[in-house]
C-alpha cells in the first residue's frame, strides 16, 4: 500500500490500482469529501477554494482533477499554479477563500503526490476536521454534485509569489537595506522545484546581487533526495567548499522548510534554522516560543536566555500552530527546518526564515559559521524501532513512562523523558509498526548511546 491518509493529509505514489496508490478517482474521492466538510465547516467564508502546486512531474494532471472536482463540487476555483506552501497558505486569506488545497508530497521522491488541506485561515486542518475528510471520503454514496447552473468558476492567477515576497520586505524585523549593504555571496538548492522560481526573485528583491544556483529548473524531475539532509546535498557541499559564497540555502520541494550550509561547506544544522531565527526575534520581541517535542533543547535555552518562556507541542504542524496562539508565541515552528513567524502567519515558511537570516547576519556583520558558534551546542540522533505487525506500541510506552516515572515525562505526543542534561522522545509511527526514537545530547557519542540504551530498554519489555 502507498496510499497514506492522516490528519496531514492524503499522499501516495502515482498510478496503479484504486485504493492502493494517489490515482484520479481516488483524487475525486478526497476532494469531493474535503469540499463537503468546507461546505458544512465555512459557509460565510465565501465559495473560492485555492489550488497550488509544487512542480512535481504528476503535478499538472492531479491539479486539472482536483479543480474539475472542485468545480463539480460547486466551488469557484483560485488556481495559482506552481507555488511554494506558504505562498498556497497566504493566497487563502488574500482571496479571502474558504480554503485550499496544496498538491505537494513535500520532501518525499518524485513519484509520490499528496492533497494538503487548509482551512479558511489558510492553515491545516486540525485534527477533527481531517478526520472528517478521511470518514466522508468513504461515504460516496452520499456524494451531491452542483446541477449544471451551479458549476463552478476557474480563474488563474499567478502574482500571488509576487505578494508573498511583498509580504516578507514588509516585515519590520527584515531590513532591505542591510541586507543589500552586506553584499551577500548566496548559493541555492532548489531540487528542480518552486524554490527554483520565487527565490531568486526573493533575493533579488532583498538586494542579494550574488547567487549561484544548483537545481533551479523547476522539472519535478529531483537530481538528489528531496529531503534537505546533508546526505543528500553533496553537490552544494562541494560548491560551498569551494569557497566565495557567504552561505548556502536548501529547501524542499514545497519550500517550507530551509536548511543552511555555513561558508566553509559545513552544515548549519536544519536543527538550528528555527534556533537562529528565534535568537534574533527575541532580541526585538520579548515573547515565548514553541516547537514540537522532537525538535532540539536549543530553542528552550535561547528562549530562557531572553526572558521567555518554551513550551512544547505534538508533531506536526497544526499542533504547533495550536500551541503557539494558546501561549502568545512570537516565534516557533520545527526542528526540520521549518520556521513559522506569525507577524507572517502561522505556516512554515522558508521565504521568511531566509529573509531573518540574512538581516541578522548583515546587522551583526558575522559569518555564518561565526554565527552557528553562538548557539547552544546540541547533537540529535534518529533511530527507530521496528516491532512486529499487532504489537501493543501504546501498552510499551506506557511501560517506558512508568520505569522512568522519577524523571520529568511529557506525553502529549508518545514519552518524551528529560534528563538534565540529554533527552529522549518516542512516538509510535501512525502508518508502520515502528516507535522512532530521537535523542539529544551534548556529543553524538551521548545521543547515540542513550538512544542504544533506550532501544534495548524498549525491546527488553516485549
Amino acid at each position: 500500500m502507498t496510499l497514506i491518509k492522516t490528519i496531514s493529509g492524503f499522499r501516495g505514489t502515482i498510478g496503479g490500482h484504486t485504493g492502493d496508490t494517489l490515482n484520479p478517482l481516488d483524487v475525486v474521492k478526497f476532494v469531493t469529501a474535503y469540499a463537503i466538510q468546507r461546505r458544512r465547516k465555512c459557509q460565510a467564508a465565501g465559495n473560492t477554494i485555492v489550488v497550488g502546486r509544487d512542480a512535481r512531474i504528476s503535478g499538472e494532471m492531479v491539479s486539472q482533477v482536483v479543480c474539475g472536482t472542485l468545480m463539480g463540487c460547486g466551488y469557484d476555483v483560485l488556481n495559482i499554479g506552481l507555488a511554494s506552501t506558504p505562498t498556497t497558505e497566504l493566497a487563502v486569506t488574500m482571496a479571502k477563500a474558504c480554503g485550499g488545497l496544496i498538491l505537494t508530497a513535500s520532501h518525499n521522491p518524485r513519484q509520490w503526490n499528496a492533497l494538503k488541506m487548509l482551512n479558511e485561515d489558510g492553515e491545516f486542518l486540525n485534527k477533527a476536521e481531517a478526520e472528517e475528510v478521511i470518514a466522508l471520503a468513504e461515504q460516496t454514496e452520499a456524494f451531491d454534485y452542483a446541477d449544471v447552473d451551479h458549476v463552478g468558476k476557474y480563474t488563474e492567477d499567478f502574482t500571488y509569489g509576487q505578494k508573498h515576497i511583498d509580504l516578507v520586505k514588509s516585515l519590520e524585523l527584515v531590513d532591505v537595506e542591510a541586507i543589500s549593504k552586506a553584499d551577500f555571496h548566496v548559493a541555492l538548492d532548489c531540487v528542480n522545484s518552486v524554490g527554483g522560481i520565487i527565490l531568486p526573485q526573493l533575493l533579488e528583491q532583498l538586494g542579494v546581487k550574488h547567487v549561484t544556483g544548483l537545481y533551479m529548473e523547476p522539472t519535478g524531475d529531483f537530481k538528489h533526495n528531496p529531503e534537505p539532509l546533508e546526505k543528500n546535498l553533496g553537490d552544494l557541499k562541494a560548491l560551498m567548499q569551494k569557497g566565495g559564497q557567504d552561505i548556502g540555502f536548501v529547501v524542499d520541494p514545497d519550500v517550507d522548510r530551509l536548511a543552511l550550509f555555513c561558508e566553509d561547506g559545513s552544515m548549519y544544522g536544519e536543527e538550528y534554522t528555527l534556533v537562529t531565527v528565534a535568537d534574533y526575534i527575541l532580541q526585538h520581541t520579548p515573547g515565548n516560543t514553541v516547537s514540537n517535542l522532537s525538535s532540539t533543547r536549543a530553542l528552550r535555552d535561547v528562549t530562557e536566555k531572553h526572558g521567555g518562556k518554551y513550551t512544547p507541542a505534538a508533531v506536526g504542524e497544526v499542533n504547533v500552530v495550536t500551541k503557539m496562539k494558546e501561549v502568545g508565541a512570537v516565534i516557533g515552528g520545527e526542528g526540520n527546518g521549518g520556521v513559522i513567524f506569525p507577524a507572517a502567519h502561522y505556516g512554515r515558511d522558508a521565504l521568511v526564515g531566509i529573509a531573518l537570516i540574512l538581516t541578522y547576519l548583515a546587522k551583526t556583520g558575522k559569518k555564518t559559521s561565526e554565527m552557528r558558534a553562538t548557539m547552544p551546542s546540541y547533537v540529535i540522533s534518529k533511530n527507530r524501532i521496528d516491532l512486529q505487525p499487532g504489537t501493543d506500541v501504546d501498552g510499551l510506552l506506557l511501560k517506558v513512562k512508568e520505569a522512568h516515572r522519577g524523571e520529568q515525562i511529557t506525553d502529549i505526543d508518545g514519552v518524551k523523558i528529560d534528563f538534565p542534561d540529554k533527552w529522549v522522545h518516542l512516538r509510535k509511527s501512525n502508518t508502520e509498526p515502528i516507535i522512532r526514537v530521537y535523542t539529544e545530547a551534548a556529543t553524538e557519542e551521548a545521543a547515540e548511546a542513550l538512544a542504544k540504551a533506550m532501544i534495548d530498554e524498549v525491546y527488553g519489555l516485549l
